[in-house]
């Protein structure tokens, strides 16, 4: 089946970037994909951190919820949302940066809220995420399934920085592993140049799992660049498609047959000791 990843380079405007990502899952339903990816904050890069307190939605309850739904509904697509702010019962200064997904009748799917909250300092940028947002408690992953007899698919979630923790990637392993492996992103510039593909290879071959990572890919009009590069990894490693910079569609081919191939030549996974997932004993 194919899937594909958006990449945007969203502006603080929400109306023009909730266009532009209609138009761009449009684009690639009409191609022929049965999943497609948003990338990190589709809706909104603002002016400033704060910005996106004032944009949350409630749970189940706001504009670009709706405009998800109905682009998930419309396209007849699992729609994997990149992320919006979720508020918080009770709290008025924090959000959640959450991803959530849509089935093709639009029903809500599942919700995952980023774990690993980011923070980087360089003599240009200055980032914290725990400023304006609250990290999410538990490992998310779900059950998609596809019309026309196509395998259903186990999918995990994760958010941009997340894509630095190994572990997570291990927890959404259990207790059955991931054919498919989101990673909706903002990278900066710099981190993204030296780690991205390093890091979304590395998920994959350790993982034996497809990685579909929808980037943020440009110059925004609040002064930020972001890295780009979305891509569409293969269980080997392989990179199958990725576009550098500027708003796009990527897609390629997912064969649950190349993971069971992957996974019957070189069977990591089952290898795996259960024994080393405690802390190691003191040497003396």
């Amino acid at each position: 089946m194919k899937i594909a990843a958006v990449q945007m380079v969203s502006t603080p405007d929400v109306g023009r970037n909730l266009a532009a990502a209609r138009r761009l899952v449009e684009q690639a339903a009409a191609d022929g994909a049965a999943l497609v990816a948003l990338p990190e904050y589709f809706c909104l890069l603002g002016h400033h951190e704060r910005d996106k307190i004032a944009l949350a939605e409630t749970p189940g309850d706001g504009p670009i919820q709706d405009a998800l739904s109905a682009m998930a509904r419309e396209g007849g697509v699992w729609l994997v949302g990149g992320t919006l702010p979720i508020r918080i019962e009770g709290v008025s200064d924090r959000a959640l940066n959450a991803c959530c997904v849509y089935a093709p009748d639009g029903a809500l799917a599942a919700r995952y809220d980023k774990m690993h909250l980011f923070s980087f300092k360089t003599g240009a940028e200055d980032h914290d995420e725990s400023r304006v947002l609250r990290a999410g408690e538990k490992p998310v992953a779900f059950d998609a399934a596809f019309a026309g007899g196509a395998a259903a698919l186990r999918v995990g979630l994760s958010i941009c920085y997340d894509l630095r923790f190994p572990e997570l990637y291990r927890a959404l392993g259990e207790p059955a592993p991931c054919d498919l492996l989101c990673v909706p992103a903002a990278f900066t510039y710099p981190t993204g140049e030296a780690h991205w593909e390093l890091l979304l290879r590395a998920r994959a071959v350790e993982n034996q799992a497809y990685v579909i990572a929808a980037a943020q890919g440009g110059r925004h009009e609040n002064g930020r660049r972001t890295w780009g590069h979305s891509m569409i990894v293969d269980p080997w490693g392989e990179v199958l498609a990725c576009l550098a910079e500027g708003e796009g569609v990527v897609s390629a081919e997912l064969d649950p047959e190349r993971i069971a191939a992957v996974r019957s030549r070189l069977p990591a996974l089952a290898h795996r000791r259960a024994d080393l997932a405690g802390a190691p004993d003191t040497a003396r």
